[in-house]
């Protein structure tokens, strides 16, 4: 069983930044793809980044490339989103996400991702 927690979401206003972290409990972390998603009121949850256990190869959705930074922390057992130059439409709720069956295969469907965590609330006030 893994638990993911995220913190770090908040209010900003456009062109702002905010960074999300989300530790993991599950020592093996480093062994598998962690991705994060957002879901905005009335729509269906999105694929925003994912990063292989290793660190390289990362993988973004093109709304939110040049944008936004994956990265991951092994020792920390901790996976970060740095986002910058935030616009209103990025407000949603983030959540990050485990898929334990593949260590370096990036997929970006909610369906293969095993764990999830409880979300932060971004908003980006216009």
């Amino acid at each position: 069983q893994v638990q993911l927690v995220e913190s770090g979401g908040g209010l900003v206003r456009a062109g702002g930044s905010l960074r999300l972290s989300c530790a993991a409990s599950e020592r093996t972390f480093s062994s598998y793809v962690m991705g994060w998603f957002r879901q905005a009121p009335g729509k269906e949850r999105e694929f925003v980044a994912a990063i292989p256990w290793s660190g390289g190869s990362t993988y973004y959705a093109d709304s939110v490339k040049g944008r936004f930074t994956i990265s991951r922390d092994n020792a920390k057992n901790t996976v970060y989103l740095q986002m910058n130059s935030l616009k209103p439409e990025d407000t949603a709720v983030y959540y990050c996400a485990a898929d334990i069956h593949r260590r370096s295969t990036i997929r970006t469907s909610t369906r293969v991702y095993d764990y999830w965590g409880q979300g932060t609330q971004v908003t980006v006030s216009s």
